[in-house]
Order: structure tokens, then sequence, then C-alpha cells
């Protein structure tokens, strides 16, 4: 090697060298750099709530077949198909002649044997007294008197007859058992309805409405291991409460509670049916529907929960960054559980007194320092979903509305004129919100008792627009109209409707004609014998008419003998 190459080579060994202690040089810069500031939660255990979601299914309360009770032809389906009917709405109005024929059989066969029996009666009477003075024979009296029972016992057998009759002379006005949904008719008009296809439809109660959902055999298990050892705390099964979240993700401002655990494993399904009852006076949930339901109450025992933030995902899992004695980061891996709200409960992996970075963790590097602040632990609380438009957030997610299956309350009618206030709508059966009278009319009765003891007065009566429904207030009107007439045996009812001046004027005679016919089976039914009621025919409404007008029906009451 030349001289000249020897220098050369010196020359690079020396510029690695100089490269390799300025590296050198440069790692405590490096080591050197400031603590991150990051924030940090003292673990401790606590109560964490615990949230259980199911998915559901909407059940009518009470859905009812509305069956024919006896044989003969349908004359008239008189609701709307589909259409909210009340409990006593007459849905459907069958032949009525045969069994008012029977009826009238059947006083006559009263009648007769009452004379009868007044025959034997006086027989006997005349009998007992000569016997006593031996006039005639005890052969003669036993025979009076066993004449005089067979009669009175045939009087019997008629009368119950008569009531028989009766019976189904009312069966043939059908009425609504509940408050509900209607089905369409499975029966037209004209049909033969006889034993084997008595069913004309359903009314299905919407309120309270019931949401059924399904445990699984492991579901049921982990629950009872759980609240055996302590893990977990539930309250009594009437304090959990239900909050149905609809399709749309929407809360339903309803809570409900658990009103039925069935006791048997099903061998089909293996689960465990379990149903909750949800208040439902607007009728918004309708039987059919899927829904989420989740049961809000329990809580977590003595857990670790970290907010959410604070949990990362790496490839072997979830893990968080901890915060060891000397203020240097370290990874911790977790098993995470329930998430609830805003956190995460920790099944393992964390201790009470460890420190937990919830904040500026992207920053950290296993052994970085850190500048540690420590913040309070957040409340706890459950994650029940987006409130529903409209709603405001609360704590538990918010679902708003009281708990509990109180039925509602029905509104106050309006002041009518001339006539008294409309009356507080009552709640029916199932808590449905009684309706307002309408504006500048009422329902209230304005006659008063004559001379004779006879009531007298108009009433008037308003149907749903287009349909042969009474509203709730004008059918407790009604009713009271039948207790007034049956309280005064020589009264009378004239029935008048009205025909709405603007459609067709066949439908709208129609219409009249069965609304004025749903008042006349409804005073039937309640008792009021068919030759007290009087129908009349259907005035024209006039322009200068009230509009409430064409939906409205007439009842005027007066003696028998004066018109």
């Amino acid at each position: 090697m030349t001289r000249r190459s020897r220098v050369l080579a010196a020359c690079l060994v020396l510029t690695a060298l100089t490269a390799l202690s300025g590296c050198h040089d440069k790692q405590p810069a490096e080591a050197a750099r400031p603590p991150v500031n990051v924030d940090v939660m003292d673990i401790a255990l606590r109560d964490v709530p615990v949230l259980f979601d199911y998915v559901g299914q909407t059940e009518s309360s009470q859905q009812v077949e509305i069956r024919a009770r006896v044989n003969g032809f349908l004359d008239t389906r008189v609701y709307q198909e589909g259409a909210l009917v009340h409990q006593g709405d007459v849905m459907f109005q069958m032949d009525r002649k045969p069994f008012e024929a029977a009826l009238d059989a059947a006083r006559a066969e009263f009648a007769q044997q009452k004379a009868r029996l007044d025959t034997a009666q006086a027989n006997l009477n005349r009998v007992r007294p000569l016997v006593a003075k031996n006039a005639l024979s005890q052969k003669d009296l036993d025979d009076s008197i066993g004449q005089q029972q067979a009669a009175a016992a045939a009087l019997e057998q008629a009368r119950a007859n008569v009531t028989s009759a009766n019976l189904n002379l009312g069966y043939t006005t059908i009425t609504a058992p509940v408050t509900g949904l209607s089905s369409y008719a499975k029966k037209q008009n004209g049909s033969y309805i006889d034993a084997s296809n008595s069913l004309l439809t359903y009314v299905a109660k919407l309120d309270p409405m019931w949401i059924n959902f399904a445990l699984s055999e492991n579901e049921m298990l982990q629950l009872r291991t759980q609240t055996s050892n302590g893990t977990l705390k539930l309250p009594a099964v009437n304090d959990i409460e239900a909050v149905v979240v609809l399709a749309d993700g929407s809360i339903y401002p309803q809570r409900g509670h658990i009103a039925f655990r069935d006791a048997s494993l099903s061998s089909e399904t293996g689960t465990y049916l379990i149903r909750a009852a949800v208040p439902n006076p607007d009728g918004a949930l309708r039987p059919g529907q899927f829904v989420r339901i989740k049961l809000v109450g329990a809580e977590r025992a003595s857990a670790v929960a970290v907010p959410q933030a604070a949990v990362m995902q790496g490839p072997r899992g979830e893990y968080v960054w901890t915060v060891d004695k000397d203020n240097k980061a370290q990874q911790r891996a977790i098993q995470t559980g329930d998430w609830n709200g805003n956190d995460w409960v920790v099944n393992a992996g964390l201790h009470p007194g460890d420190r937990v970075v919830v904040d500026n963790a992207l920053r950290l590097a296993p052994g970085a320092p850190v500048n540690a602040r420590v913040v309070p632990t957040p409340a706890a609380s459950v994650n029940i979903g987006a409130a529903a438009a409209g709603q405001g957030n609360t704590a538990d997610g918010g679902a708003a509305g009281a708990s509990g299956s109180g039925g509602a309350t029905g509104s106050a009618g309006a002041a009518g004129a001339g006539g008294n206030a409309g009356a507080a709508g009552s709640a029916s059966t199932g808590g449905a919100v009684g309706a307002a009278g309408p504006a500048g009319t009422s329902a209230a009765n304005t006659g008063a008792t004559g001379a004779s003891g006879t009531p007298s007065g108009h009433t008037e009566l308003f149907f749903t627009t287009g349909s042969a429904s009474l509203d709730p207030q004008s059918a407790e009107a009604l009713a009271s109209v039948a207790r007034r007439l049956l309280a005064a045996p020589d009264s009378r009812v004239a029935v008048s409707g009205y025909t709405d001046s603007t459609g067709s004027y066949d439908t709208n005679v129609k219409l009249a004609a069965a609304r004025a016919a749903t008042v006349r089976s409804a005073l039937i039914v309640a008792g009021v014998d068919v030759a007290r009621i009087e129908m009349r025919r259907p005035a024209k409404i006039v322009s200068t008419d009230a509009p409430d007008k064409s939906r409205r029906v007439d009842l005027t009451l007066s003696s028998a003998t004066g018109g």
C-alpha cells in the first residue's frame, strides 16, 4: 500500500469515529425530553348501574274475539274497520225479527201459565175450607195442591223462557267488550252466522301494551350465579323499569315494569318468556312491533369501571395506560365486561389504587415520564340510547314520562251553548284518555223533569267524523239517557239525525241512518223497550248550521201520552 493510500484510509477511520461520537452525544438529549401531561383517575371499587338489553315484540294486553252468540243473518256492520272502538260501542247488528217473535211467544206462554196458576190457586182456596168441614175428601185437597204447585212450576219455566228469549234478542246487537283497535270484518252484511262461523272480528286493547322478550338458559344461569355471589344487585321485580327503544332509535316516553315471568323453560326455544307492561294511552304502540327493551335498576356491586376513552385496542386485545409510582407510563392488558353509558366495566387487569390515564394517551410510550393530574371519578350512568326528537337528554338517556301503569286522565269538555260544561272524559278500561267535548256544543242533558215525574229534555250526541262511532263523552250521555228511560217506564224517546250538505247525498243518508241505528241498538241493549223508541227521518243541514251538526244525533225525551 502506498503512503497516499494509508493517509486516505486513516482519514476515513477518523470520520467514522467522529460520526459515532456524535450519535452518542445526541442520546442524552433525546432522553431528556419533557414529561407528557396526562389526566389520570384513581381506581376504586364502586357500584355501577347495569343495563340489560333485549329484543322484544309488542302484544295487545287483551285481544278479544268478537263472536256472534246466536244464529241468524248479519244485517249491518256498524263500526269502521280498523278504527278505535270504545267499550260498549255497537259493532254488528243481526236480524232481530225472529228473536222478537220468539220473545213475544215466550211472553204469551208466560201469560198463559200465569192464568193457569191463578185458576189453580183459586180452586185450592175453595177446596181447602170444604175439606176442613169434611165436605170434600183429603184426596180432593191433595189434587188441588198438586195442580197449584204444577202450575207454579210451569210459570217459573215460562219466566225462564222469557228471560232466555230476551237475552237472545239482546245478543243480536254485538258491542265491543273493551276499548281498543278493531280489525277487519270477517263476515259481510247478509251472511248467515252460526256456531261454525261465529267469529266476526277482533278488538285489541292498546293500553297497557305488553312487550314479550326472552332470556336464554345461559343468561338466566349467569344472572342467578352473579346474584348469589354478590357481584350483581337486582332490585325487586316490580322495581325494574323497562325502557322501550323504537325501530328508528327514538325512546318511547312511557316506562313500564315487569308484569309476568314464565315459570318453565320452553322446550322449543330453550328460553324463558318475560313480559313487560308499558302504558300506551295515546296508542302509539301497536301490536306486532319489534322493539328493543332495556331493563334499568340493577347494579354491578364493587366493580372497577373506567371511561371508555381510556380503553385502547391492540393486537392482543384491550389495554389501558397506567402511571406507576415513578410517574412513568406502563401498558396494562385488561378484560372488559359491560359497557354502561361512558364507562367500561373491567373484569380483570386493574385493582383499587391503580392510576389509569384517561386523556392524552396517544402520546405515551412504555416507560415514558408523565406529569399526572388526578381528575375526579365521573358519575356512573347507563346508555339507554339516543333521545327521541323533541325530548331533552337526561342522565339516563332522556326517557321521559312517569313510570307505572295507572290510567290516564280524561280532559274536560268545552262548555256548550246554553248547556252545561262538558263532563270530564273518564278513563275507560285500560286507562284510555277521555276526549274533550266539541267546542260550542254540549252532550249534557238540558231538559228538566216534568210535573208528572216523567223526564223530558233534549240530548245531543256526537259521532266520529265519517263513522257511526260515538265519542266517549257522548257515549256517557247516551248511557245517562238510557238510565232515565228505565227509571220512568211511561217515557219515550225520539231519535233524529242530520245529513251533511257536502258529499254524496245517498252516502250521507246511509251514515245518518247508521248513527241512529247505533243509538237505537245501544238503548235496546240497555233494556229500553223498542216500542218506546221513535225513529225519525234525518234532517238536512243548511249553510247557517254549525259544522258539528252534521255528525250529531238528537234524543228528545217526552211522556208516552204527550208525544
